[in-house]
């Protein structure tokens, strides 16, 4: 049951990920077309597809952080441990 739930965390992680990269590219895509199209200029999509892009790779950056940064809060805690013992 355990190894069940495992699997559909990183599953669901997995899809977050593709999620956070997905929507700001597509919403920036869509309203550079939108406001190319409003002002006549056809390429305008192409630069805010960029920004999309960076603010997708901005949002998977910052999950990846923080599902990380508990991990090493644990390291951290560990070594103090045992630098206090070594201390005593």
């Amino acid at each position: 049951m355990k190894n069940n739930r495992e699997v559909i965390q990183s599953l669901s992680m997995v899809m977050q990920f593709g999620i956070n990269m997905l929507v700001p590219i597509l919403a920036c895509t869509l309203f550079g077309a939108w406001l190319g199209e409003k002002t006549g200029i056809s390429w305008l999509a192409v630069p805010f597809f960029a920004v999309g892009a960076l603010a997708g790779m901005r949002n998977v950056f910052l999950f990846a952080r923080r599902i990380y940064a508990p991990k090493e809060k644990e390291k951290e805690k560990e070594k103090d441990k045992t630098d206090a013992e070594e201390i005593k």
